[in-house]
């Protein structure tokens, strides 16, 4: 939704003229946080990690939720068929903090594997493939594109992740914003609402330009693209905003147990187990970060 709305105009629309950076992994992203460089950022759990650093910011909505895409990607000559089988890989690709590794952790406890005994190499999605060529790797946890990408090129998706994670999944993508730029900015919140309500439109009323979006940006062939798309988007992979201010949805963000909140405690403790991470993620801090504050504003006054 976000290279939508760019390509389409829309923060303009609302009065908002942002200058964007694009990162391949959190470490910049975090650097610019903590740097007061970045207010506005969209990612995944490198949100987590920044409150676990004491890095001050706000969660304000769901822009995607990577886990209905995300998947175990293997070699189809491999004994792994499902997750079930995860303890008969050889070597399993993933990257050291973000959703894959969380998700492999929850992958190997559901199947009754102890995680430990895993031979997990630290790499990341893009680069599976050339593992997998090299027969450096039998399986792998990719996130989207590269889970559609891979499987496009005849290493299928064995397992997604809805089938062992908690529903909704454990790898939110979400908006957020420096508590000093808010307050700076107090209506910055519901304008960023509502150029995510006209990018969500405008892909449900048209997923063309979505599929576009994700071609010129990520370079992905059309049909990859339309893949993904159709698993990220519209009532699968993006949380509506009533869904989100549900406090019985998995997506809730006002919950103070469940919803997100379980999510990114359920994430924290999960790297902890896997040694990505010293120690677990206060509750307090999580709580402290996850603000339904502007939703509720946003949907009162414009929303739907």
């Amino acid at each position: 939704s976000v290279f939508v709305a760019q390509d389409l105009g829309l923060f303009e629309k609302v009065g908002l003229k942002p200058k964007f950076f694009f990162f391949q992994s959190g470490a910049p992203l975090l650097a610019g946080l903590k740097s007061e460089s970045l207010d506005v950022v969209t990612a995944g759990l490198a949100l987590a990690f920044a409150i676990g650093q004491n890095i001050p910011l706000k969660l304000i909505f769901w822009e995607a939720n990577s886990a209905a895409s995300e998947g175990l990607v293997v070699d189809p000559k491999s004994d792994v068929k499902s997750y079930r089988d995860i303890g008969k890989a050889k070597k399993i690709a993933a990257a050291t903090g973000p959703c894959a590794q969380v998700a492999l952790y929850l992958m190997a406890k559901k199947a009754g594997v102890d995680y430990a005994k895993l031979d997990v190499v630290n790499l990341p999605a893009p680069l599976f493939r050339n593992a997998f060529i090299s027969g450096s790797i039998d399986a792998g946890v990719a996130w989207p594109p590269f889970s559609l990408q891979l499987r496009q090129e005849g290493y299928p998706v064995a397992s997604f992740d809805e089938e062992y994670t908690p529903p909704g999944g454990v790898c939110p993508g979400l908006t957020a914003v420096r508590p000093s730029y808010l307050k700076q900015n107090p209506q910055i919140g519901v304008k960023l609402l509502q150029v995510e309500a006209m990018a969500r439109e405008a892909i449900a009323r048209n997923p063309q330009v979505g599929i576009d979006a994700y071609v010129r940006r990520l370079q992905l062939a059309p049909e990859v693209a339309k893949a993904t798309l159709e698993r990220e988007c519209c009532g699968r992979g993006i949380p509506t905003f009533a869904e989100q201010l549900d406090p019985a949805s998995p997506y809730s963000m006002t919950s103070k147990e469940g919803g997100l909140i379980a999510k990114l405690r359920l994430a924290s403790e999960a790297l902890h187990a896997a040694k990505a991470i010293a120690e677990p993620i206060p509750l307090a801090a999580i709580q402290d970060a996850v603000d339904p504050s502007h939703l509720r504003e946003y949907m009162k006054t414009v929303g739907k």
